[in-house]
């Protein structure tokens, strides 16, 4: 689901989510620094080869609001990190899907080449499974072993569930991929969905079954190799966050995903920029500017994806 935009009649909100200095009660709007950067996401382009129910990106066959970025313009970016004073660890692909994006495997080259560890997620499907894509892929593990996790899509352990959600036959798709990346000994993680009505402890046990049943090296307790995320839609009501909240909570700004990433998109018709977060790469007011160096700036938790997603539900989009 896109971002919904304040200026338009159908925000949900009323007047929450509109000032990003200070919230509809007159208070304070909390912000968060870039205290501890850790990775740098890239979106490679909103192109899916499939449309699921409720994708927070609208990723689709058809929608291309962001395009693909090229291996030149990862590289750009790749540049400037050497200039900058960022205890950086991990570069990470988004998309869309990444592996969509014809340069791919030169991107992904690209940021292991300069030592990075990098996260690429996936759905494991067709455009994963094409021959020259494997290949790459085969290429890249072999010359910089240990570095590459794919982090692939498995919405529910069930395979009626995963289907609902992406569309009949997915799951055993998917599964076909995980299979041949299991057999070329490619280090996996999954990210899955908290649609159903079971408990983290019930959800994770189904994909410890799974898991085992398959000789998948997941963890699925691990919250970093097995990532359950809360659904996002940005309907639903929730609180503002206020500076207030980081003692009333008991969290701190530095556990926020702003805090510790930004991440490079490159909209349709337009040079590529850096967004504030993977979760808003559509709403303007979390673009930070063309470079690095811009988006070093604080970002204002000005959106209810800020509040449920990452304050109150306590995700992360990294490991």
């Amino acid at each position: 689901m896109k971002d919904f935009d304040a200026t338009r009649p159908n925000w949900p909100h009323g007047e929450k989510f509109i000032d990003p200095k200070v919230t509809a009660d007159g208070d304070t709007r909390a912000t968060v620094s870039l205290s501890n950067p850790q990775t740098l996401w890239f979106n490679t382009g909103t192109l899916c080869n499939i449309t699921c129910v409720n994708c927070y990106i609208d990723s689709s066959p058809t929608n291309d609001a962001l395009v693909y970025i090229s291996a030149d313009e990862v590289r750009g970016y790749l540049d400037e990190l050497d200039t900058l004073d960022w205890s950086l660890r991990e570069i990470a692909f988004t998309g869309g899907e990444p592996f969509m994006n014809p340069q791919m495997i030169d991107i992904t080259r690209a940021a292991l080449e300069r030592g990075y560890e990098v996260l690429i997620l996936s759905n494991a499907m067709v455009p994963m499974q094409r021959p020259s894509m494997k290949a790459g892929l085969l290429a890249l593990s072999a010359e910089f072993p240990d570095k590459l996790t794919l982090r692939v899509s498995l919405d529910h352990w069930s395979e009626e569930n995963h289907d609902e959600m992406r569309g009949k036959g997915s799951f055993s798709r998917t599964l076909d991929g995980m299979d041949w990346l299991r057999d070329n000994d490619f280090t996996m993680a999954v990210a899955a969905r908290s649609l159903w009505d079971e408990t983290d402890t019930e959800a994770r046990t189904g994909f410890a079954k799974l898991f085992q049943t398959r000789d998948y090296k997941i963890d699925a307790q691990d919250p970093a190799m097995t990532v359950i995320f809360p659904e996002m839609d940005a309907s639903i009501e929730v609180p503002e966050i206020t500076t207030a909240c980081w003692s009333i909570l008991n969290k701190s700004p530095d556990s926020v995903m702003c805090s510790s990433s930004r991440m490079v998109v490159k909209r349709k018709g337009e040079k590529p920029s850096v967004a504030a977060c993977t979760l808003l790469p559509y709403d303007r007011q979390f673009d930070l500017g063309a470079t690095l160096k811009e988006a070093e700036k604080d970002v204002a938790l000005n959106h209810p994806h800020c509040a449920k997603f990452c304050v109150l539900g306590g995700a992360s989009c990294s490991a």
